[in-house]
């Protein structure tokens, strides 16, 4: 099952009931498989229920694609359990690295656009799709530095990813209107660089602002609703890369199902007259074994 091309949710078990009695059509949902990797429960009994209605999206936080010290094997294996479980139709994770060694890291850390990076990156790509059977997609990251020296930009580096890995792209809007105001990006220019075909899916969210003496800071909390400015590159990213299946996180202070609905509302409203009328050509996700790059 892919993903259709509508406005989905970030899925909440206290929303279990709410999506099942409530969810509008063309509704599918995204979760952490880190919250399921369990064999049993009334939480994994929920998801597997949702499965039976809603295509799933695995949004991982955990395969740690940037570490330089490589992927932990059965983490991927655990997540390739639950892929077996519920048959998500895409599987992500983030340009960042949350495991150093046997540690785990409970955050997703930046990582240097080198050549030594892109590398380590691919070669862990490579690894987790080998290990799923499948292509996986990856999230560009949200900064608040910025390295001083790197051989590629970050729109550069992704490109260069996608074609020595065969992965696809998540594109969060958020993060870039965040990483304009933190680290100077242009979220225009990013997306015009983007290899449209490699854009399997678009994250829209809230994010606050914090004042630090002169400097404001974007943090992406995921802790309101969409911004403006990340509505006015929606628009923009519509027209120019197409419409893609659109979700909407809010992982913070959480509304009710009927206001997340609501918020999704506003993405679908933008996403059908470009659907009806357009010939979409979407990037394929083949639940295929992944091939070992050579050289």
């Amino acid at each position: 099952m892919l993903l259709p091309t509508t406005a989905g949710l970030g899925l909440k078990p206290q929303h279990f009931r709410d999506a099942l009695e409530h969810a509008n059509g063309g509704a599918w949902f995204e979760v952490h498989p880190e919250n399921y990797l369990m064999a049993g429960g009334p939480l994994l009994a929920g998801l597997l229920e949702m499965r039976e209605r809603f295509p799933l999206s695995l949004h991982s936080v955990g395969m740690s694609p940037g570490s330089a010290t490589g992927v932990d094997v059965a983490h991927v294996k655990r997540i390739k359990a639950l892929c077996e479980r519920v048959q998500p139709a895409l599987v992500s994770d983030h340009l960042a690295w949350t495991r150093w060694q046997q540690f785990a890291l409970n955050d997703l850390l930046p990582l240097p656009y080198t050549h030594e990076a892109l590398q380590i990156v691919c070669d862990n790509i490579d690894h987790i799709q080998n290990l799923l059977g499948r292509q996986i997609a990856i999230e560009n990251p949200s900064l608040y530095v910025a390295f001083a020296q790197g051989d590629y930009d970050e729109v550069g580096f992704l490109r260069e990813l996608t074609q020595r890995t065969d992965c696809l792209l998540l594109v969060d809007l958020n993060n870039l209107v965040v990483n304009a105001n933190n680290v100077g990006l242009d979220p225009y220019h990013y997306v015009q660089q983007l290899p449209a075909q490699r854009v399997a899916e678009y994250h829209l969210a809230g994010h606050k602002q914090e004042q630090h003496g002169s400097a404001l800071l974007c943090i992406d909390d995921h802790g309101s609703a969409v911004s403006k400015a990340v509505w006015h590159l929606y628009e923009y990213a519509l027209q120019h890369i197409g419409p893609r299946p659109t979700l909407l996180e809010w992982d913070t202070n959480v509304p009710s199902f009927a206001e997340l609905q609501q918020e999704a509302s506003k993405a679908q409203r933008l996403l059908t007259p470009l659907t009806a009328t357009l010939q979409l050509t979407q990037p394929s996700m083949p639940q295929r074994a992944a091939q070992v790059r050579h050289g």
